[in-house]
């Protein structure tokens, strides 16, 4: 994973630990960027994103702060709370380690925060992922705390997460590769990889871009880029775990 120098003390003395852990990390799906290409001939190719409402229920994820370290991707998903994420486990808990001092910020593009910086006050990952993490558990949820009274899905939206819709779905995957200062997308139809992971095929998907959400044309998200090889080592081809019975489970855990 590429990142960004954050200078002296810009990280909470408890987040260095993890943190080292995240960076080592392969935070996305799909490769390096010096690896991004125009993918093969006829191949769905990621373009840059237009902000707007469904662009900007999409974010990154640093650590400390905008000004930190780029961590990954993450989105905006209903809950009763109105104040939860989801993303890829990796992301939040490298080698199954939460990392502390992780700020979402929505919308996120050239250096700005049109909608707020949101700290994660809470972590949720499946003890599968904590003991080994095992790649299909490779999703986490996020609570992030509000701001001047308002939660996040009350300032920027949210998609709703849907489980068990199986694969061949029309999906659009907004990230947020290390190299850009602002997101990508691409829409592609998803395949199944495996019994217990999907993939969908488009080029440009890098380093930064693991905890895309998957959102279909009816505001539903079926997937995160993580999983099988942690999303992906070539930037054409990105992965997810298979949105089933356990991902809701995680769900009603950290929405509690």
């Amino acid at each position: 994973m590429s990142r960004t120098s954050p200078g002296p003390g810009a990280f909470p003395a408890a987040a260095v630990g993890a943190l080292a852990l995240l960076l080592a990390a392969t935070a996305a799906g799909c490769g390096s960027a010096e690896q991004a290409g125009d993918g093969q001939q006829g191949q769905a190719v990621a373009r840059p994103a237009a902000a707007g409402p469904a662009a900007d229920r999409v974010g990154a994820l640093f650590v400390g702060g905008p000004d930190g370290a780029r961590a990954c991707t993450a989105g905006v998903v209903h809950s009763p709370g109105r104040n939860l994420l989801v993303t890829a486990a990796h992301c939040a808990a490298p080698g199954g380690v939460r990392t502390d001092g992780l700020v979402f910020v929505p919308g996120y593009r050239d250096g700005r925060a049109p909608h707020g910086t949101w700290p994660v006050t809470e972590v949720t990952v499946d003890p599968d992922w904590e003991a080994r993490q095992d790649e299909d558990h490779d999703v986490a949820f996020l609570a992030v705390g509000a701001l001047d009274g308002e939660q996040v899905e009350d300032a920027v939206g949210a998609d709703a997460l849907a489980v068990g819709l199986g694969s061949g779905l029309d999906v659009t995957v907004t990230g947020y590769p290390n190299q850009d200062d602002a997101p990508i997308t691409c829409r592609a139809r998803t395949s199944s990889y495996s019994a217990t992971q999907q993939r969908f095929d488009c080029a440009g998907f890098t380093d930064g871009t693991s905890g895309s959400p998957w959102v279909t044309d009816a505001g539903r998200v079926v997937g995160v880029i993580g999983g099988h090889q942690e999303g992906g080592i070539s930037p054409d081809t990105s992965y997810s775990v298979a949105f089933d019975a356990h991902v809701t489970d995680l769900y009603r855990r950290a929405s509690g």
